[in-house]
């Protein structure tokens, strides 16, 4: 009886030469087990070895192979001890130093040894020097090649060097070329060989063009960057299938008709063309009985609360209950009190759920949630806590998505659960979404954009002004309120701390109160009560407070049409996104409105660039594709993606080209080779697909 082969994804790490179980160990903190995940445990950059440079050419910032003769060596004490060796060539002298070394390293680098070394060159006390180079002991009359490719630098652990990565992806490499990696990939797509392309990207030759390689745009780095991005896609369409294959309630009902006429009669405004497109694809999802899952992007004060009261009011008609979750206690008040003046009217009955709602109040919530009382439940994240039962949850509505993680967001799914049903969800954000991120981080989602605003919003007005200039900005304020307007001052800090956050606004407050004795200022922060945080929020809409202080709590779910002047201090501090939210906050009523962008000097280059972005558009897509461009995916992602969406050789800006294919690609695989579906998520993304097992 034959032994079967055993493919590279079989073959341990532990068959490699010198991979002991302790060194295993250490591999398997890099995700690395077998053979085949150590050939896809990729070079972050590259090291040119295949040259050596002459001492008196050397530059500073620049990585080198020198060949000398060691001159001398000492100790010095300085601030911290170092040993510091001077090493000459035909053609100069450089110093190598030394901060970490033993007794034995110190005897063995003497004078009249000569040795060849790597390292980077910086300008020192001594002139160049390079600190802790790479070096071997070379033989004058029998000296070692030169490496005939470019050196990887591999993400590295604790405990595992540099070289012993390259000796350990060197062995794999050998077994590679004995054995070939499965190509996964149906021959349809046309993509050039796998093995290729892992060995190039592992030992390019010298020649190989070092700038293509460094912009990771070589055909090589792109076929894998294919694959990678492939594999997330796969996983959220999979997470998507799995949660789909479950069922959910299919919400018809004859009274549902009645509800949302009666509804959207009772409201002061006509739904815009954008609102009720959006509201009729949420309506056509939820009365099909497979789970809806859609994500709904509207810009700041496009109206995104009333399209989720539609879809609430649909689950209420079929009998169900909805949950609605929003991240901060000022947003989710403010979604509570939309809900209560539009719903309560109608008969329905709301909970209201959030950390800061103890004993006997919580109790009272939380038995109209499990009795099935209350058909509207308006929380923040506390929604989700294991004590809270619903009766008959069949919608889920999340608000501002990218401050919960998706394991949050699917914690809340589970609350709903029953049998083979599980809730519809309703994502939303005001934060728009750059297309080549929906494309390949919201792949799980269908998505729905309400690209239009209301009838008689006006346009804000944005004027980017030097610190120096502050008292004019205090006149401004002064002259707005004394017409009867009203203006928010939001303070922000570096430092995210609730509490210097809440001392830079106090003491702001404390200063404007003596500039503009004649107005009622206000003060709102993440530290006070929410009681007094609530009532500082009724008094300024109710127009008892003319100036607002607060920090950035009130970046979004504020809505006070009378105020038409925002100041952002230090708004060099915040990313695009925030910035147009917080300026979100005005333009909501009939009067033209102004937000003042106060920044300290001196600008970055990319502070200026951000802030001449806010004076030139108010488009949130606009706006969402330079946040892109300048921060790059992690940043405007958010917390959605944290720990999920950590690239080794993909980039969603650089090779968003590729996203078109890869979602024609995915959906093929997906339905006609589910088995190399499968085997290309574990091949990228090892044991924890994305997002865990749904």
């Amino acid at each position: 009886m034959t032994n079967k082969i055993r493919t590279l994804d079989q073959i341990p790490v532990t068959q490699l030469k010198g991979v002991g179980v302790q060194l295993a160990n250490k591999l398997a903190k890099l995700g690395i087990q077998t053979i085949q995940d150590v050939l896809f445990h990729l070079p972050l950059r590259y090291m040119d070895r295949t040259r050596i440079t002459p001492i008196g050419s050397v530059q500073p910032n620049t990585e080198v192979v020198i060949e000398g003769e060691i001159r001398g060596c000492d100790l010095v004490f300085g601030r911290r001890r170092s040993l510091m060796c001077r090493l000459q060539d035909n053609t100069g002298i450089i110093t190598l130093r030394f901060f970490h070394f033993s007794n034995a390293q110190r005897q063995n680098l003497k004078t009249g040894s000569h040795i060849r070394c790597y390292g980077e060159v910086k300008r020192g006390s001594s002139g160049l020097e390079i600190y802790h180079p790479e070096y071997q002991f070379i033989d004058q009359q029998h000296p070692q090649p030169l490496q005939q490719n470019l050196t990887a630098v591999y993400p590295a652990t604790e405990g595992i060097s540099h070289q012993r990565l390259r000796t350990i992806a060197g062995q794999a490499l050998g077994l590679m070329k004995q054995q070939q990696l499965t190509e996964l990939l149906p021959e349809q797509l046309n993509q050039s060989s796998l093995t290729e392309a892992i060995e190039f990207i592992h030992e390019p030759p010298k020649t190989a063009p070092v700038d293509q390689l460094a912009n990771g745009d070589h055909p090589a780095q792109q076929r894998l960057a294919f694959e990678e991005l492939l594999a997330h896609h796969l996983s959220l369409l999979q997470l998507r299938q799995n949660i789909q294959q479950q069922g959910a309630p299919a919400l018809q009902s004859d009274f549902d008709k009645k509800l949302r006429t009666a509804f959207l009669s009772s409201l002061a405004f006509k739904l815009t063309d954008a609102q009720q497109r959006v509201s009729d694809e949420i309506k056509a999802d939820l009365e099909k009985p497979i789970p809806m899952l859609r994500l709904v992007q509207g810009d700041v004060g496009s109206g995104k609360t009333v399209v989720a009261a539609l879809a609430a009011l649909q689950a209420v008609a079929a009998g169900k209950q909805a949950a609605i979750m929003a991240p901060t206690e000022i947003l989710a008040e403010q979604h509570r009190n939309s809900f209560q003046k539009w719903l309560e009217p109608l008969g329905i009955q709301l909970a209201w759920l959030t950390g800061k709602v103890k004993g006997k109040a919580r109790e009272r919530q939380l038995n109209i949630i499990k009795e099935g009382t209350a058909q509207i439940v308006v929380g923040t994240h506390a929604l989700f806590q294991e004590e809270v039962e619903f009766n008959d949850l069949a919608l889920t509505i999340i608000d501002e998505q990218h401050r919960f993680g998706v394991h949050q967001r699917l914690a809340l799914k589970e609350k709903g659960k029953d049998s083979n049903q599980v809730p519809h969800q309703l994502i939303m954000t005001a934060t728009p979404i750059p297309r080549t991120l929906a494309m390949s981080a919201y792949a799980d989602l269908d998505c729905s954009i309400i690209d239009e605003l209301p009838p008689g919003r006006s346009p804000v007005n944005t004027v980017v002004i030097a610190n120096q200039r502050r008292q004019e900005i205090v006149e401004r304020i002064r002259a707005a309120c004394g017409n009867g307007r009203q203006a928010y001052w939001v303070c922000t800090l570096i430092e995210e701390s609730d509490v210097l956050e809440a001392q830079a606004a106090e003491a702001t407050t404390d200063e404007l109160h003596l500039l503009l004795p004649e107005l009622e200022i206000g003060l709102i922060h993440g530290r006070l009560k929410p009681g007094e945080k609530a009532a500082t929020m009724s008094a300024f809409k109710n127009g008892e407070i003319q100036l607002l202080v607060a920090t950035t709590v009130i970046e979004v779910g504020v809505d006070v049409p009378n105020a038409s002047l925002m100041v952002i201090e230090n708004p060099e501090r915040l990313g695009l996104a925030q910035l147009h939210q917080l300026r979100g906050r005005v333009g909501r009523g009939q009067e033209e409105s102004h937000c003042v962008l106060l920044y300290s000097t001196p600008l970055s280059q990319q502070s200026t660039e951000r802030l001449s972005i806010m004076r030139q558009t108010t488009d949130g897509f606009k706006i969402a594709e330079m946040d892109l461009k300048l921060r790059g995916p992690g940043e405007v992602l958010g917390t959605r993606q944290t720990g999920d969406m950590e690239l080794r050789i993909a980039n969603l800006q650089r090779d968003a080209h590729l996203l078109p294919t890869i979602k024609t690609a995915a959906e093929t695989i997906l339905s006609e080779y589910p088995l190399q579906a499968a085997a290309i998520i574990r091949r990228w993304l090892g044991g924890s697909e994305r997002y865990g097992q749904v």
